[in-house]
């Protein structure tokens, strides 16, 4: 498939997704998150890939929407400092908030290699990957405060998620320029790496997770994303879910043992 604002590269099990503006800081206008949301789709449904790394072309990661055209806006629901009422739902997201979904809801595990700075909805781009791998250009910012907006595009439930509550407080309310050294430490980056060994650091990272049974990797990513937000035993239920899913692979279960007791490298199908 041919995208407009982005690049699709198959690196044997993994899927290189480039964001493709350079000359806006690879901001998110409306076609690139389209474009955006049909690559995870593409990758989703390629049974070859088990891993998406997502980077951008030039010297920023995202500088976040695109606010040189139309300004994007959110589905009118109430406009209230309440939140919605129990069982409210939401039938309409924003076209930011449908990348955010998109990015969640995909199964292999993605990464940002974040080549610079991630601002406003770019940040939550990369906060909605899996893993961040990051050099001493990338920054962080969330921007919207200073904006005269709320945070959108999955930053409030991500950013808690990752660096902890009171740290997401002074992110998003101080809109200040988190530094490399400071992401890497409260945990917006997982990896550091020098500039000129970003993608090839993501790319390791990739193709350690991509040599692993993959439907036991994914089975891991969707059981710790289910108990995120749920009792011990609701946990443990769920791990036995994923257990048994993990085991619709019997190849990949009988070479994890045979490589074992022959002292080999496995090779994993996903059968």
């Amino acid at each position: 498939m041919t995208y407009e604002h982005l690049t699709l590269e198959r690196h044997g099990h993994v899927g290189v997704v480039t964001l493709n503006r350079p000359e806006q800081l690879n901001a998110l206008n409306r076609q690139l998150q389209e474009d955006t949301r049909a690559a995870c789709a593409e990758i989703e449904a390629d049974d070859d890939l088990r891993v998406m790394i997502v980077t951008g072309t030039g010297r920023g990661f995202s500088a976040g929407a695109d606010l040189s055209g139309p300004r994007p806006t959110a589905p009118a629901v109430g406009g209230s400092d309440e939140a919605p009422s129990q069982g409210q739902r939401l039938d309409t997201l924003s076209w930011v908030g449908r990348q955010a979904v998109a990015f969640y809801r995909m199964t292999k595990p993605t990464i940002a290699a974040v080549n610079g700075v991630a601002a406003g909805a770019g940040m939550s781009l990369a906060l909605a990957c899996d893993l961040r791998v990051g050099t001493p250009l990338s920054r962080f910012k969330t921007v919207f405060a200073e904006r005269s907006l709320s945070p959108d595009s999955g930053m409030s439930w991500f950013l808690p998620r990752i660096v902890g509550y009171s740290r997401a407080i002074d992110l998003i309310a101080t809109s200040r320029m988190v530094d490399a050294d400071e992401a890497y430490r409260i945990g917006l980056l997982d990896r550091l790496v020098p500039e000129e060994q970003l993608l090839d650091a993501s790319m390791e990272v990739a193709e350690q997770i991509a040599a692993l049974p993959p439907l036991a990797i994914r089975s891991g990513k969707r059981v710790t994303q289910w108990n995120l937000t749920v009792d011990l035993e609701t946990a443990l239920r769920n791990e036995l879910h994923g257990l048994d899913y993990a085991r619709k692979a019997p190849q990949d279960v009988a070479e994890s043992r045979a490589s074992w007791v022959e002292k080999r490298a496995p090779k994993f199908t996903g059968q």
